[in-house]
């Protein structure tokens, strides 16, 4: 088969730092080649060179077998290559016809013409948009199948999504796959960027997996397994990401939820979580698992209920109340709700309880917050250039390190970690692990919402199962799979089979979302 590009030995270095060394990677037509591993492993790098951002030190690239060196996004973009960016770069305030056939206007718009083409395209992925609706109206779902068509407006051969799945509900992320699987069957080459190892398996025809700026090896799906995958990306496998379940004994009783409401997005929730306990929160998107959280932490109102920390009813109205109880929100959105993208590591660090670095005048000590925020950093082992660097600047693991150093820093004892994984790679994702056990093992309280049945599975004590605004159930080790989670979510009650099913045997449980 023709292969529509080829990038061989392609090399890279910015200063001494070798970003890519010798790599070949082949895109067919009809084909999903996959490209994973960890934050740094060179793959941005690779796409960088296809899409025309940069330049290689050495190395050719193949277009239909042809040699071509690309001048400029631009150039890449006329020869059929589109990278989908996980920011997507569209116009919130043009309509959708418009940002489909942006930068390829006519001097004379027919906006009729326009507005059908458009349209054509749209219906094409299999979706009805409305061509005249202007794009910042849409959900973020279909701003992707926007900037989707604005590929195929451009007659693109090669598509390349970055990390499309990360940001989108479980539903719209599955009709996105229906999507790319679609353009495979129209002959399109399709290069997928993941993190989430389960969507990878399903949608890949091959898997090239990338350590240090080198290629470790291409394998296919049926071929390997997740774990195989793993241990290519960082050397060891799933569960051991998890570490050894520890024997924890669980003390004081730190938080107890009752009777928790907020109209019907959360709907007289009740529980409890004793220190040294990590406890899960289930479900399907859009249960209440984190109008739950923001709830408890003051974030929105709630109608009624009440939030006894440390045998102590607090009356928590904003999240000012809720950090001086002792309660720490690591939010779901991290990047509009965790940090201040542009302001200094050193300030996110210590914004929580800025009181322990300030002087009698409200002047900062700028030695001593260095060294609380270089201790926290160290411990935590934030990758980042210097304290003073943005936040913007980090991984979103390294960002997700920043939130929880704030959380060390302000001392609280009940942890809420909303999908604490989400968006980092697999070797962010073991050092987060650990960090979740140490806070249990110091003797907090960890509640830890997530989407991802393993993750759930792999770390906590017991899983608090909700669903349309209610909490549901409640499991237990012995009774973790994916099928009795799902029941409880969906129906509130356990079916035959989960009730009287033996735990799963070691290997059993399914990779879903790890």
């Amino acid at each position: 088969m023709e292969e529509l590009a080829f990038l061989h030995a392609i090399t890279k270095r910015f200063g001494g730092v070798a970003a890519l060394r010798g790599v070949d990677f082949a895109i067919r037509p009809g084909e999903v080649h996959a490209l994973v591993g960890e934050n740094g492993a060179g793959k941005s790098t690779l796409i960088r060179v296809l899409g025309g951002e940069i330049a290689p030190d050495s190395g050719t690239l193949h277009l239909s077998g042809a040699p071509v060196q690309l001048r400029s996004p631009a150039h890449a973009l006329g020869l059929g290559i589109a990278i989908i960016h996980q920011e997507l770069a569209l116009a919130p305030d043009l309509t959708v016809a418009e940002n489909i056939f942006l930068g390829a206007l006519p001097p004379a718009i027919m906006w009729k013409t326009l507005r059908r083409r458009a349209h054509e395209l749209i219906t094409r992925l299999g979706f009805d948009i409305d061509p005249a609706k202007n794009l910042g109206e849409l959900a973020v779902a279909h701003q992707q199948v926007v900037e989707i068509a604005k590929a195929l407006s451009r007659n693109a051969r090669i598509i390349v999504f970055d990390e499309p799945t990360s940001v989108l509900a479980t539903q719209d992320a599955e009709r996105l796959l229906r999507v790319i699987d679609g353009l495979r069957q129209q002959g399109v080459g399709i290069v997928y960027i993941s993190h989430r190892l389960d969507e990878v398996f399903r949608v890949a025809d091959r898997l090239t997996v990338m350590k240090d700026g080198a290629v470790v090896g291409t394998v296919t799906p049926d071929a390997v397994d997740i774990d195989a995958v793993i241990r290519m990306m960082v050397g060891r496998s799933l569960s051991a990401m998890f570490g050894e379940r520890d024997e924890r004994t669980p003390g004081e009783e730190l938080l107890r939820v009752e009777h928790l409401s907020a109209g019907r997005r959360v709907r007289d929730v009740s529980f409890a979580i004793r220190a040294g306990e990590i406890v899960g929160v289930g479900g399907l998107v859009g249960a209440g698992r984190t109008e739950m959280a923001r709830l408890i932490f003051g974030a929105d109102h709630r109608d009624g209920g009440r939030i006894v920390v440390q045998g102590r009813e607090r009356h928590i109205r904003r999240p000012a109340d809720a950090v001086a109880a002792g309660i720490a929100l690591l939010p779901e959105d991290r990047k509009t709700q965790g940090v201040i993208l542009e302001m200094p590591i050193r300030v996110n660090v210590t914004m929580a309880r800025l009181r322990a670095v300030v002087n009698a005048l409200g002047f900062i000590r700028r030695a001593e917050e260095r060294r609380v925020v270089g201790h926290l950093s160290e411990y935590l082992r934030i990758k980042a250039a210097s304290l003073d660097a943005p936040v913007s600047s980090l991984s979103g693991g390294n960002q997700q390190k920043v939130v929880l150093a704030k959380w060390f820093h302000a001392g609280g004892r009940v942890i809420i970690l909303d999908e604490p994984t989400r968006g980092v790679d697999v070797g962010a994702k073991s050092e987060i692990y650990s960090l979740i056990h140490h806070l249990a093992a110091e003797g907090r309280a960890v509640l830890v919402i997530s989407s991802e049945h393993q993750e759930l599975f792999g770390l906590c004590d017991r899983i608090l199962v909700m669903g349309d605004g209610e909490l549901r159930g409640e499991l237990t080790p012995e009774r973790y799979t994916k099928e009795t989670l799902l029941s409880l979510a969906m129906t509130g009650a356990q079916r035959a089979r989960a009730s009287g099913s033996p735990p799963p045997r070691p290997g059993q449980q399914d990779h879903e979302l790890t």
